[in-house]
């Protein structure tokens, strides 16, 4: 097995998310924070048809993520849990990935809604979700099945509370 791996950031991802601690921490508790994805020029032929998905998956580099913890305490639960049975952002490879729903296109910008990313994300990919390959209904969801929705949604939206609405146009970034 090859011991690294390179990744080059095909854009950028910009929230209005800039502190970690008021970020919501999944797409389901950040529906009312629409952000821009500024792909680089270069990837501009790869955008081609991309609008005429709703849903997108977003893979990105987590770079603000803090050293890597085995076990570790998830913001929805009060117990001990194995990293890799948590979404939780210090990992080995601090990759992370959102579904967020594609609102508009315009060249290499993409407005989307569901954004619980940092502003100034590195972004490393982007692929369409699909309902007819990504709807899976689970039978087991882990440590979660023990929590409640109203607990799942306060401790989902972490601190975040929104700003008043703005207009779109003032929602993009340019870099």
């Amino acid at each position: 097995m090859s011991d690294s791996v390179t990744m080059h950031p095909i854009g950028v991802i910009r929230s209005v998310h800039t502190d970690p601690e008021k970020t919501p921490i999944q797409p389901k508790f950040a529906q009312d924070c629409i952000g821009t994805v500024v792909v680089d020029e270069k990837y501009l032929d790869a955008l081609a048809d991309i609008d005429r998905f709703s849903h997108l998956y977003l893979i990105y580099w987590l770079h603000k993520a803090g050293p890597v913890k085995l076990k570790l305490k998830p913001f929805l639960s009060d117990e001990i849990r194995g990293l890799f049975a948590t979404r939780a952002p210090s990992r080995p490879n601090p990759i992370g990935m959102s579904i967020v729903e594609l609102i508009s296109r315009d060249e290499n910008i993409l407005d989307v809604r569901g954004v619980d990313i940092l502003d100034g994300t590195p972004l490393l990919d982007i692929k369409p979700y699909t309902e007819r390959f990504d709807n899976v209904q689970t039978r087991r969801n882990g440590w979660q099945d023990s929590l409640d929705d109203a607990t799942a949604e306060r401790l989902g939206r972490r601190n975040y509370n929104p700003a008043p609405p703005v207009p779109e146009p003032e929602t993009r970034w340019k870099d």
